[in-house]
């Protein structure tokens, strides 16, 4: 590891700006190498062979977005399958009841890249809700290709019912012209995925993967993008859908079904997700396998593949891919360890230029209650707090701290009362609209991107000041000052490029406080954020967070169980007993109270207590 980002970070400048990182090179060396066999593909394989892997190639691209949902995202779904018939059946219907033309053509591919958009965006809308668990995002999808394929059962003449649509007619393109447009249209979307999960951007989808609620609270608008995923995946579906009914020209329900949705899972699982290139060979080399040996072996192939299933989800859970990669991840790693590790520099200046307004608090809390059942944890709080201020909460275990600290960050958490924000009223709002008006927080517990590096962490931090590119990674980290010095402190300016999993635990603690330091919050909410920390490297943050207070004005409102470290940098301490606040004062005030003493059994009131 160099030493150029501490360097940058010391110095809090950058005089050159290296260049956005990207694949694209490597993207389109590989790329150009596909498009050569599959142009003279044709030209090799028999014609049984060409039409089948016509066929993969289309299903391959379907399984690649379930990669992109499930593998990168964490969304278990079954429902590409019904975006693919949607995408076959509009081809169908219209050149079965309307006639073939380059209009209608042209009309079936835009009305089913158009219903299938309204669908996903529906099915997105249901399945994505602010606290929606990611078993019933599975559901919603497990769900849909049943009714679509009951709707096409249902539809008659029409629809052709069980028996499908066939013989309608379609584009006179010979087998090889098919085989070269499904190649290059698997070629393309292969290489544009790939540039996107490798880029900033797509370090965004494998954070919700890892940990979907730091992502709220640090302002990413979950729900949003996974919808928005959800609607580009089911139109890549719809396209190949549609492709795949003008070169059969036979289509049936099963297309739309829920084993075909099964069947795009097990090939993704069994070629590697989160990977793209396994799930398109695992795709390719099953399907093809199931057309020689479906035949001579219908029932005992199935059995083998869903053995294999059953034995990766077991022994291989992320596939075949990932144990093939292993050989050359020493030499990857050591060429992100020199190339790939941003450099660290302090941005130009704080995003936020009205957090110091004068004449607004920044914290105001009226009459908050929060009860599950008969059981008040808060009962009528009434607090304020203004920029430049360092509140500290103490009180026994079960007093409500952690609890308040919700209620401020997260509009749904109180029961009643009100909660504003530097004049904001949060009312009901998602974690991250809480971010927009200026709120940061941290856990009680390191919660953090274990899958991700320190750098790549800090960035997603920064996603909602800085928009990360949907295409390159860029070489440099701007970090304010308040993060920079958090990491100075705990030397993790020196491990931007190790992956977060193989941190310690006061690392991961210092690596959170400074990722919520890094969205330029005006309100920060601390909880526990020396815990596990060495003394020197407490008293660095208490420093830290002192100075943040009285130069940036920053309001910052702690949870800390230890005192020492809170009598030393709060500017005023409140108490909080049995969900109700007993003191407000400062320091010496709540040093020298007597209802203290009677709170914290044994001995002094702020000596060895536990807050």
């Amino acid at each position: 590891m160099n030493d150029a980002p501490a360097a940058a970070a010391a110095v809090g400048v950058n005089a050159v700006t290296p260049r956005p990182r990207s694949d694209a090179r490597l993207v389109l060396g590989l790329a150009a190498a596909a498009l050569v066999l599959v142009a003279i593909g044709p030209y090799l394989l028999p014609d049984f062979l060409i039409n089948n892997l016509i066929r993969g190639f289309l299903y391959a691209a379907v399984a690649l977005t379930v990669d992109i949902l499930w593998g990168y995202t964490g969304i278990l779904t079954f429902g590409q399958s019904a975006f693919f018939g949607i995408g076959a059946y509009a081809a169908g219907l219209s050149f079965t009841h309307l006639g073939f033309g380059l209009g209608i053509a042209a009309f079936a591919l835009v009305g089913g890249i158009a219903v299938a958009a309204l669908v996903a965006l529906v099915i997105g809308w249901l399945a994505f809700y602010h606290g929606a668990s990611p078993l019933y995002a599975s559901v919603i999808t497990l769900v849909l290709p049943i009714i679509v394929a009951q709707i096409l059962y249902s539809g008659g003449t029409f629809t052709g019912s069980s028996s499908g649509l066939s013989g309608f007619e379609s584009f006179d393109l010979s087998l090889q012209i098919w085989f070269w447009i499904a190649g290059v249209f698997l070629v393309v979307l292969t290489s544009a995925a790939w540039l996107f999960v490798r880029s900033d951007a797509g370090r965004v989808l494998i954070a919700i993967r890892e940990n979907e609620p730091r992502c709220e609270y640090l302002g990413i608008n979950v729900s949003r993008l996974k919808i928005v995923l959800m609607v580009v995946c089911a139109i890549v579906a719809a396209v190949a859908g549609y492709a795949f009914a003008c070169v059969q020209m036979v289509i049936a329900p099963e297309y739309a079904g829920f084993v075909f949705g099964t069947e795009l899972v097990i090939w993704v699982a069994l070629g590697g997700r989160g990977t793209l290139i396994g799930p398109v060979i695992g795709t390719l080399l099953i399907d093809t396998s199931t057309a020689y040996l479906s035949g001579s072996l219908p029932f005992i192939w199935k059995l083998v593949v869903g053995l294999a299933f059953v034995i990766v989800i077991v022994a291989l859970p992320r596939g075949f891919a990932p144990l093939i990669g292993r050989v050359f991840r020493p030499r990857r790693a050591e060429a992100d360890a020199r190339g790939e590790v941003p450099m660290l520099r302090a941005s130009a200046k704080p995003a936020r230029t009205d957090r110091e307004s004068a004449q607004t608090r920044a914290l105001d809390l009226n009459a908050v209650t929060k009860h599950f059942g008969s059981l008040r944890v808060l009962d009528g709080i009434e607090l304020q707090a203004d920029h430049g201020e360092l509140l500290s909460l103490v009180g026994p275990n079960g007093a409500g701290k952690t609890t308040l600290i919700r209620c401020v960050s997260d509009g749904g958490e109180r029961s009643s009362g009100s909660v504003r924000v530097n004049g904001h009223d949060i009312e009901r709002r998602a974690p991250y609209q809480c971010v927009a008006y200026g709120v940061g927080r941290k856990f009680q517990n390191a919660n953090t991107f274990d899958a991700l590096s320190v750098a790549q962490s800090l960035r997603i931090a920064r996603s909602r000041l800085q928009r990360p590119s949907l295409w390159s990674r860029a070489a440099t980290l701007a970090l304010p000052e308040g993060a920079l010095k958090v990491m100075q402190a705990t030397g993790l300016d020196r491990m931007l490029g190790v992956e977060v999993r193989h941190l310690a635990h006061g690392q991961k603690q210092a690596l959170e406080l400074a990722m919520v330091l890094a969205m330029e919050p005006s309100v920060v909410l601390l909880d526990e954020p020396t815990a596990g920390l060495t003394r020197p490297e407490r008293q660095l943050i208490g420093s830290v967070l002192v100075e943040l207070t009285q130069q940036q004005r920053l309001c910052i409102v702690l949870v800390e169980h230890d005192l020492d470290f809170v009598r030393e940098i709060s500017s005023r301490v409140v108490v909080l007993h049995q969900g109700r606040i007993v003191l407000d004062g400062t320091v010496a005030q709540v040093v020298e109270s007597e209802l203290v003493r009677t709170i914290y059994s044994g001995g002094s009131a702020m000596s060895g207590a536990h807050a």
